[in-house]
């Protein structure tokens, strides 16, 4: 299979940082058969300044910019059909991508046990995750603390079965094919943790009922 040339190459190509030189190359072998370098050079490029503009601990800058690019450049290949999805792919969408959309996409992956892949975006990222978001869902054993808000992509869309916005708007462009729903919950956003948790079992029965509709049995409920 032909490789696809989803970007052009940026001219006289310069790097800010040395390890995004070796990421790039990383990447180019991880995808090799898929995208030229060029492009895998301008997704870490264009992954690094998105994350620069928010990030507010540059020692994660590195680890999370591997970690964005890569699943960038994984949701394309998975929408051009180059990586088969071999279960369904959901992705929650909401403003800040610090809180709600946080919650969803850690309940889903664990209620689902793993049969559902997750991704999470924000139409205008927060520097850091919620952390009374984070107290709440470590109240059910699951950590978010390595988790950390990513803007939203294109591509992840293009890659979604299931786009679940909350409280975005209009931010995320729609495709055929893919099945869109409006989740109507309150911002966790300086909230105490009493009403966090309130949104946190709501979004714990909205996922339930999502994980019915893809034929997963919600008695995985139990295990949360």
């Amino acid at each position: 299979m032909g490789t696809f040339d989803a970007q052009k190459a940026l001219p006289g190509l310069a790097y800010p940082e040395e390890y995004l030189r070796r990421l790039a190359s990383d990447l180019s072998e991880k995808f090799a058969g898929i995208f030229n370098p060029e492009t895998v050079e301008r997704y870490v490029l264009e992954s690094y300044t998105a994350l620069l503009r928010t990030s507010t601990v540059r020692a994660h800058l590195a680890s999370n910019t591997i970690r964005f690019a890569t699943d960038r450049l994984t949701a394309l290949a998975q929408a051009k059909g180059a990586i088969e999805s071999l279960v369904p792919e959901v992705l929650f969408v909401c403003e800040q991508n610090a809180g709600r959309s946080q919650m969803a996409a850690a309940l889903t992956h664990a209620l689902s046990g793993g049969r559902v892949h997750v991704r999470s975006a924000g139409s205008l990222p927060a520097h850091q995750l919620n952390p009374t978001v984070v107290a709440a869902m470590a109240e059910l054993g699951l950590d978010l603390s390595t988790e950390f808000p990513k803007p939203l992509t294109d591509d992840v869309v293009q890659a979604a079965d299931i786009v679940i916005t909350m409280g975005c708007g209009d931010a995320c462009p729609v495709y055929p094919g893919t099945r869109y729903r409006d989740w109507e919950l309150a911002d966790p956003a300086e909230l105490p943790i009493e009403e966090v948790r309130i949104i946190r079992d709501q979004i714990v029965v909205n996922v339930g009922e999502v994980l019915a509709t893809l034929g997963i049995d919600p008695s995985w409920l139990t295990s949360v």
